[in-house]
């Protein structure tokens, strides 16, 4: 394997998008960007940083409707509001969401190129987004749209997403859930929001057995948050044979977690993306792609961060590692 190299894409512009109190807040994009840093330097890895550049209006239609972002952009221009109970607008909401996907997308790109981990440190997050409803924070859906960009371009057509947020992935699963070519699989804490996941829900119609949920229940750690990965998901991802792999990467299950009642620690997480980069590996993936979901403690998400990248090059490291 050539000198592994870790992109890092994030934008400051981002932090605009804030409301007071609400555990969705800047301070979370400067801590996992440090966390990529640590980890691409604990790994000895070649680092490069790139400023976000904003999604394209054809970009982002590629998912939603244009109706959906005029909403969204007269809706920041009055200065903002409540879209739920648990998502907000701010002033510079639109614009800190092209930046969250054109993030997004490019990391996609990047590792389809090359790059060995393409992460975009991206807020507001994406997953509980739907084609046309923004929903838990998210306002438009980041890993769909990187998805949608990496066929338009010819990089890839069959696509995993793996989802290891505390929270299933409604918005992406629905948005793929009748899509063959889209393995989707996740593991998040059951009960919790937004109440879908099941093990049960395997997507519709020809996309049937391409969906895998992985139910945790409260109080379960690294041990059940590893077995779900090594034993049912990523088999099934490696049995689907992806020409590419985007991460939603959530760090809310770590235990630090203020917002819910998984106990996985950083180890877990850098246990999980080890064998993730081995499946990426076994493809002859070139690298793989991630953007930040969830995760509300500082110090948690900047040490999971750097657990994760040094996991996935150890992983892509070894174009052999055992199953």
């Amino acid at each position: 394997m050539a000198e592994p190299r870790v992109l890092l894409i994030t934008s400051p512009q981002t932090d605009a998008h804030a409301a007071p109190g609400h555990p969705e807040r800047p301070d979370r994009r400067a801590a996992v960007a440090a966390g990529v840093r640590d980890g691409a330097t604990d790994a000895g890895a070649l680092l490069e940083e790139r400023d976000a550049r904003p999604a394209t209006l054809d970009e982002l239609t590629r998912i939603h409707p244009a109706s959906l972002l005029e909403a969204l952009d007269a809706a920041a221009a009055r200065g903002g509001g409540w879209i739920d109970a648990d998502t907000y607008l701010a002033p510079g909401s639109a614009d800190a969401l092209r930046l969250a996907a054109g993030a997004t997308i490019d990391a996609a790109l990047a590792a389809a190129g090359g790059t060995t981990v393409a992460f975009a440190v991206a807020r507001p997050p994406g997953h509980h987004a739907g084609v046309a409803a923004p929903s838990g924070f998210c306002l438009v859906n980041n890993v769909a749209l990187a998805a949608a960009a990496l066929r338009a371009t010819g990089h890839a057509q069959r696509i995993g997403i793996v989802d290891w947020d505390v929270h299933h992935g409604d918005g992406t699963q629905v948005i793929f859930d009748a899509d063959p070519d889209v393995c989707y699989a996740s593991t998040h804490q059951s009960p919790l929001f937004p109440g879908t996941g099941a093990a049960t829900e395997r997507g519709i119609g020809p996309a049937a057995g391409t969906k895998h949920n992985a139910p945790l229940a409260p109080g379960s750690g690294d041990a059940d948050f590893v077995a779900a990965w090594r034993e049912r998901l990523l088999p099934a991802l490696e049995a689907f044979a992806p020409d590419a792999i985007l991460v939603s990467a959530g760090y809310d299950a770590h235990v630090a977690d203020p917002l819910a009642d998984l106990r996985v620690t950083e180890e877990g997480y850098r246990e999980v993306a080890r064998l993730l980069g081995g499946v990426a590996a076994r493809r002859g993936l070139a690298g793989v792609a991630l953007t930040l979901e969830g995760g509300y403690d500082l110090e948690a998400i900047q040490a999971s961060a750097a657990a994760t990248v040094r996991g996935l090059l150890e992983g892509l490291a070894d174009r052999h590692a055992p199953r």
